[in-house]
């Protein structure tokens, strides 16, 4: 069997359909969940190293590369040109596709619809063949997305004729064609000399060659190790448990003022429930979803809590074209307190179909807004929705005491939410998406540079860019209780990188290829942080280590995150968490052309609100000071290297 999953493209742009398929905006978040996702399907370890010729299931990652439009304003992701830079490219869009080839070992990549600086994915040698498999080693079957190879010819025009089309494909590196044009029209590309038949043996040996570690060819379907899986494994007990674990910590806490939440389950014997969402299944779910198994919508699990509950939809579908607020408004008087589930659906966000607002659709958030005024004290807003939406109505809404995101949390979603509104569950969500403004929308959508612009106004994109107001920042989320985190002494708080190699060091700066993979690894160094739970309730916490530049400009990223972990903390307890620290990778940004480099300076480690220097020198790592005196050379040196080179440069420009 073949899984065309995971979707590992960056969350750019919040108005994306299809966001919601994928980990966020955070490129190390989705290059490690993308190892974890191919490995976990395909047979293999969690930490590697188990897998081996036999394929469980085949995974596919995509879509490959910088894919994040789909239908926006009348411009479609078919024709869609994407002028991307060789430095976005390098240290944003192309790094979890590196890391799902070279860590997670796919077995398939699918190459996506739209171009890249006018050259189709899937008709890019330099992408398929000289990257993905020459630099990245990838060793499997690589397929269009369905019917990409009829569009380069039927739609963006970029060849002839369809016999150029198969063989642009083909000659770049393409294995399947997910449509009808390869078999259509390869015949006749090869009586007219475009395609060699080299061609199409490699894409058969890549395609057999998956089939065959799948073990299609080892006799009787039924009697291999997979062959009788039915649905009562699909929805077995361990399954669904794990359904609810993922929502539970997969929900965000967003705002408590107060600490109205978690209520108290003796105290709260009525309840309004009010909202498209609250008693949809199919919101539950999301984008590309099997059928559930038992699925539980919030109403039903907050009726599991509480016996006396009053239900009204609010509108007549999550658009909200209908105006009900005034039939809502009747069961909200008398009872302990009213739980709002708003947001978003298929038919707001999803395959195909862009947003072109941030804000709640239609008359939702009035509704939201008279519902909170009338209620008896401060009510609980819940967010269904993949994409995040500009609530700053509600967040300063002193009526709107807590509000909670649940994303499409699937079959299970109801069940934790209850759980948490009622306290038998601590939030420790993050969000994995910067929540913007609705101004943002005044950017369009096609603009696919990371790194603001300041002369022009353009702000960015992600955390790691963007220079503009956030309803909420990526990573944020509350907690019933409080931490604080202490870093532990740095076994040194100095990197010295010092290969005698690179001529870039007057510049301030080092490449990571020119370093070398043996320095690169000698520079690795543990970081151990300490998490106190300094609150009255246990609480499963996730622990996010950045780091930022002592100078930002010369656009770096204004912070990147560099190490994630989850720790169950009882109250009052805490523990040592600990990172790695690979300066080559953590430390590094690119530069114009691509390159990946190092600055020299001092870095800062950041978890919460505690910061660790660390300062990379690009010397010998010398202990004494009769050594030290030997350094005087090479700076001497280094002093007349600018003093020549720089004038020379002058000239010569």
């Amino acid at each position: 069997m073949t899984f065309w999953t995971p979707n590992i493209n960056i969350f750019r742009d919040p108005r994306w359909g299809r966001g919601q398929e994928t980990p966020g905006e955070d490129p190390l978040v989705t290059g490690k969940y993308a190892v974890s996702f191919v490995r976990g399907i395909q047979g293999d370890s969690f930490e590697g190293g188990k897998l081996g010729e036999s394929l469980q299931v085949s995974a596919c990652c995509k879509h490959f590369t910088a894919y994040d439009l789909d239908n926006w304003k009348g411009i479609n992701r078919f024709v869609f040109d994407a002028n991307v830079t060789l430095q976005d490219l390098a240290d944003t869009y192309q790094p979890p596709f590196q890391s799902c080839i070279e860590k997670g070992k796919a077995s398939g990549v699918m190459c996506a619809y739209n171009r890249i600086n006018g050259v189709p994915n899937c008709a890019d040698y330099n992408l398929l063949s000289k990257t993905a498999r020459g630099q990245w080693g990838f060793n499997g079957y690589i397929t269009s997305d369905c019917d990409a190879v009829s569009i380069i010819y039927d739609e963006q025009g970029y060849v002839k004729e369809p016999e150029d089309a198969v063989a642009d494909v083909l000659t770049a590196g393409m294995d399947l064609d997910c449509g009808e044009y390869l078999k259509n029209y390869t015949g006749s590309a090869i009586e007219k000399k475009k395609v060699a038949v080299s061609d199409i043996d490699r894409a058969l040996h890549n395609l057999f060659s998956i089939r065959m570690r799948l073990g299609l060819f080892n006799g009787n379907p039924a009697k291999q190790p997979f062959g009788n899986i039915g649905s009562d494994q699909v929805c077995s007990q361990e399954h669904l448990n794990l359904a609810l674990e993922a929502a539970r910590n997969g929900i965000v806490l967003l705002k408590n003022d107060n600490r109205l939440l978690p209520l108290a389950k003796t105290e709260i014997t009525s309840l309004a429930v009010i909202g498209p969402n609250a008693n949809s299944s199919e919101t539950l779910v999301g984008n590309y979803a099997g059928p559930p198994c038992n699925p539980v919508t919030p109403l039903q699990g907050l009726q599991s809590y509480v016996k006396n509950i009053n239900y009204h939809p609010g509108c007549n579908t999550v658009n909200c074209s209908s105006d009900l607020t005034d039939e809502a408004m009747k069961i909200v008087k008398g009872t302990d307190q009213v739980v709002l589930v708003m947001g978003l659906d298929q038919t707001q966000e999803r395959e195909a179909h862009d947003r072109v607002d941030l804000v709640l659709p239609g008359h939702q958030q009035k509704l939201v807004t008279r519902i909170a005024s009338a209620a008896n004290k401060p009510v609980i807003l819940v967010l269904l929705c993949g994409g995040p939406v500009d609530i700053t109505f509600a967040k300063n809404d002193q009526n709107i005491g807590s509000i909670i995101w649940a994303g499409y949390p699937g079959e299970a979603g109801g069940r934790a939410l209850a759980e948490i509104i009622f306290g038998d569950h601590n939030p420790g969500g993050r969000l994995p998406i910067t929540w913007y403004p609705q101004n943002l929308t005044k950017i369009p959508m096609t603009d696919m540079r990371m790194r603001p612009e300041p002369s022009s106004g353009y702000p960015g994109r992600t955390y790691r860019f963007y220079q503009g107001p956030k309803v909420f920042e990526f990573g944020y989320g509350l907690s019933y209780t409080n931490y604080s985190y202490e870093f532990l002494p740095l076994t040194k708080d100095k990197v010295y990188l010092n290969n005698q190699s690179s001529d870039k060091i007057a510049l301030g700066y080092k490449s990571v290829s020119e370093m070398g993979t043996e320095l690169c690894e000698k520079s690795k160094l543990p970081v151990t942080v300490r998490v106190q739970n300094n609150g009255e309730m246990d609480g499963k916490h996730a622990v996010l280590l950045f780091v930022r530049q002592a100078k930002t400009g010369n656009e770096r990223p204004i912070k990147q995150l560099v190490g994630f972990n989850n720790v169950d903390l009882k109250a009052g307890e805490n523990a040592e968490i600990k990172f790695e620290l690979s300066p080559c990778e953590h430390l590094s940004s690119a530069e114009g052309d691509g390159q990946m480099v190092v600055d020299e300076g001092s870095h800062f480690l950041s978890i919460g609100d505690k910061e660790s220097e660390i300062t990379v020198v690009f010397s010998e790592d010398t202990s004494d000071a009769a050594t030290s005196k030997l350094m005087i050379l090479p700076r001497i040196l280094i002093f007349f290297y600018i003093y020549s080179f720089i004038p020379m440069h002058i000239v010569l420009k």
